[in-house]
């Protein structure tokens, strides 16, 4: 039984080649994937920047590549991976250390989102569902023994942790973000959280009340561009506009000093606007987010050698689960075998010596002791096994033992019986 997985990520694909590699809702694709004879488990991960399908099955790689196939994406874009390396691949996902900006939170809700769905589908079975579980824990864990997810990396929630800085706090503050693009929203989002009054002015209007309704903000014209800096401590600006759309001469008239933050590029503030107020711009804002990036990769190194401790672990987890399983096998058929074979007995001895049923818990403990006795050492030895790798051995006990066809005494068993008898007659 192998454990492995398929990703499309921001490493290798553009954004359309990852939009393009999603087909369909997640439970078609769940049940496509389950389809395939060799899969018994499956589960999905698909974020902005990632499209990953982890699968438990036999002659995984194969069957991956048909998957990739299917989703029409060049081979060029898919890594793969199996077993140990799959489930490392999975907890530096959880713990941020795979992601386009390293540490972010965000993923470690995604991955426990599209697990709980993934189990609600049917997908998940006891063995995703340990390796899931352990990733979202050892996500959680980096993040509470190292620093990793501290300090802003992107400009727009450095925009946000320079304000916060100057004020201290921005409770019951009046910010405003001129735009309402991509950077923009990035910056709302950032101060949605932050118990502050947010403002967005943007040329198309439409385009500002929705921003300011995803955020619980107020959105207004641009054309009352002036008189809202006049109200508001800390202005963001975020536009694609060609040229400057403040002046120092359009501020002549604003009361206090203000707090800009210039986050445009082209720029959307003329420098001269620094000598009435305060204004930062994409540059004092960029070494911010490199100096954090730089603490974040420190706290990597402690994130690597977390992770490397518990995939130990975990593969030991996975050895143990195996075993068992083959084992169950084993003990399944064993006990399957047992009830016929004691009833069986039963009635030959109540026929003959005319006993009731109070001796069959006696015949019942006899047999039970006898598999136990008789199954110790392939009990042992199949746990040595797991212990030092050997699936081939696993694999083929489950085979053996395995599955739901077992069958009673056919004709081939019964040309055994009398070839076995003619053997001890002529012993």
């Amino acid at each position: 039984m192998e454990v492995a997985s398929l990703a499309i990520t921001h490493k290798k694909a553009t954004l359309k080649e990852i939009e393009t590699a999603w087909h369909g809702d997640l439970k078609d694709l769940i049940d496509t994937i389950l389809s395939y004879p060799n899969i018994y488990e499956c589960a999905i991960l698909m974020t902005c920047n990632r499209v990953e399908v982890y699968v438990v099955g036999y002659n995984t790689e194969i069957t991956l590549k048909k998957i990739a196939s299917r989703m029409h994406v060049s081979e060029r874009i898919v890594d793969y991976y199996k077993n140990s390396k799959c489930v490392e691949h999975l907890f530096r996902v959880a713990s941020g250390l795979e992601s386009m900006i390293v540490g972010e939170d965000q993923i470690l809700g995604q991955v426990k989102e599209f697990y709980k769905l993934c189990k609600k589908y049917g997908g998940v079975g006891k063995i995703l569902d340990l390796v899931f579980s352990k990733a979202i824990h050892v996500g959680v864990k980096v993040r509470k023994m190292t620093n990793i997810n501290k300090g802003s990396v992107s400009i727009g929630s450095a925009a946000v942790e320079l304000a916060e800085k100057k004020f201290g706090s921005l409770k019951g503050l009046k910010i405003l973000i001129i735009g309402a693009g991509e950077m923009a929203r990035l910056v709302a989002k950032n101060l949605s959280s932050k118990d502050c009054e947010i403002h967005i002015a943007n040329r198309t209007l439409k385009n500002a009340e929705k921003l300011a309704k995803d955020v619980g903000g107020y959105a207004h014209p641009l054309e009352d561009l002036i008189s809202l800096i006049d109200k508001c401590d800390i202005i963001i600006s975020a536009t694609s506009a060609k040229g400057y759309i403040i002046h120092k001469n359009d501020l002549t008239n604003v009361k206090g000093r203000k707090l800009f933050i210039d986050i445009a590029m082209p720029r959307d503030i003329d420098p001269e606007v620094s000598e009435l107020h305060e204004l930062y711009t994409i540059d004092d804002l960029r070494e911010i987010s490199e100096e954090n990036l730089k603490k974040r990769i420190e706290e990597a190194k402690k994130a690597e050698k977390i992770i490397k401790a518990e995939v130990e672990h975990f593969e030991k987890m996975l050895k143990d689960l195996k075993a068992n399983s083959a084992i169950s096998a084993m003990y399944l058929r064993a006990e399957y075998i047992k009830k016929d074979e004691v009833l069986e007995l039963y009635n030959k001895l109540s026929a003959k010596y005319n006993i009731d049923e109070k001796v069959l818990p006696i015949l019942e403990e006899f047999a039970s002791s006898l598999i136990k006795k008789f199954l110790r050492l392939p009990t042992v030895r199949l746990r040595e096994a797991a212990r030092n790798g050997k699936d081939h051995i696993l694999n083929a006990v489950e085979y053996v033992f395995g599955g739901d066809d077992f069958v009673s005494c056919s004709k081939d068993e019964k040309i055994e019986e009398r070839e076995l008898e003619r053997a001890r007659s002529r012993e």
